[in-house]
């Protein structure tokens, strides 16, 4: 391989949320955490090049988007995926999260009934709730391993009320990526009823062995004027602190009132680093991104082995993409306070506890595995003596 996953680097004491943070979220300094959506690995040279580039200029003040962005975000998302967007169709955001919210201020009103399907990124529900709007739960069903779309309770839930679905593709935190039929399906009723689909798309780089993002969008024009894309390359190039995201529409009248939410609120300037390190990222990245989900595939069959020999009442549902890994936890018979006591006080690990994406992660844990393969090595040996001793009790 050219590029180095197996390197150890220590990021403590640089302001890492996932790091620094450690005693205030898991109440001890000394457990691994693998909860957070970043990765422990290195940020590639290219992308460090690019913003050195920019810094040896010596100037960092006002800046604008040129057309490079928008033009890299379309070559990257027609190489990556088969979708042909419009340079003219891009708009920026400080963050996917933000990106939903500003979304839903300026395309819904109090009042409106937007869908969600839990378990789900847990940021989904105050950015319905705390603009005054009704959060809809069509939850998901586990069947044989694999969660999949509850299609007859979505179908009894929409009202004239309901404005938008808010949809997660690939899906946080199950790794779903969902199928042609699905996303046909979903789009098909919202194109019926006219409901708007908010398709967070933070995870499509993030594709494992075998499966394929389709882009919501991409379905055809009827879809596409009802659909607004959030995307980043910050999961995938490790760029989380510099703040940049890109919202994608080719409704006119949706762009419009996207940008002068964002231009009422000034956050539209944008982050200099974070345009170059866009720019760089999705121009320069494909050999890169190979390395690294080749390596993140290793990584999990290791863990799938590893739990099946060593742990088997943790049953992880295999992640079609992302480095994270849904582990069902039931079998172990502990309700959710002894399960969190179990990962953090006793094996010294710092998950993400299942219910915070919803009552429908009730017994789950969700892990990150985009860390060193030796790091993951220690995680799950500490698991298993966690719970090797919890058994003999």
């Amino acid at each position: 391989m050219k590029y180095n996953f197996d390197e150890i680097i220590n990021r403590e004491n640089t302001a890492c949320y996932k790091y620094d943070l450690r005693k205030e979220i898991f109440g001890r300094t000394d457990v691994l955490p693998m909860w957070v959506a970043d990765m422990d690995f290195r940020t590639p040279g290219f992308v460090i090049e690019a913003l050195r580039k920019r810094l040896d200029h010596k100037i960092l003040g006002y800046t604008f988007r040129t057309e490079g962005f928008n033009k890299a975000v379309a070559t990257w998302l027609k190489k990556r995926h088969g979708w042909e967007i419009k340079n003219n169709w891009v708009a920026f955001s400080p963050g996917v999260v933000p990106a939903l919210n500003l979304i839903i201020l300026s395309l819904t009103r109090p009042g409106d009934r937007i869908i969600v399907q839990r378990p789900v990124y847990f940021p989904f529900f105050p950015a319905i709730e705390s603009h005054g709007r009704v959060l809809v739960n069509n939850p998901l069903k586990l069947t044989d391993g694999r969660y999949q779309i509850d299609f007859d309770d979505l179908e009894k839930k929409l009202t004239p009320n309901t404005r938008m679905v808010m949809f997660c593709s690939p899906h946080n935190p199950t790794g779903n990526v969902w199928s042609r039929e699905d996303l046909q399906k979903l789009t098909g009723i919202c194109v019926k009823k006219g409901i708007i689909i908010l398709s967070d798309e933070i995870h499509s780089d993030l594709i494992l062995d075998g499966s394929k993002h389709i882009p919501t969008a991409s379905l055809g024009k009827d879809v596409s004027d009802l659909t607004i894309t959030c995307i980043a390359p910050s999961k995938t190039f490790n760029l989380a602190g510099l703040s940049t995201s890109v919202v994608i529409t080719s409704n006119g009248s949706f762009k419009k009132s996207y940008d002068k939410m964002l231009e009422d609120i000034h956050v539209g300037g944008g982050n200099l680093f974070g345009f170059a390190a866009l720019e760089a990222a999705y121009n320069s990245g494909e050999e890169w991104l190979g390395e690294l989900l080749g390596y993140i595939g290793e990584n999990l069959r290791f863990l799938v082995d590893f739990l099946s020999k060593n742990i088997p009442q943790i049953k992880p549902v295999i992640p079609q993409a992302t480095y994270m890994v849904w582990l069902d936890c039931r079998q172990l018979g502990l309700d959710d306070t002894a399960l969190k006591k179990l990962m953090v006080d006793e094996a010294g690990l710092g998950l993400s506890d299942g219910t915070l994406f919803g009552p429908e992660g009730s017994g789950f844990q969700r892990m990150n595995i985009g860390c060193p393969k030796s790091i993951l090595a220690e995680a799950l040996e500490r698991l298993k003596k966690a719970v090797v001793e919890r058994m003999k009790h």
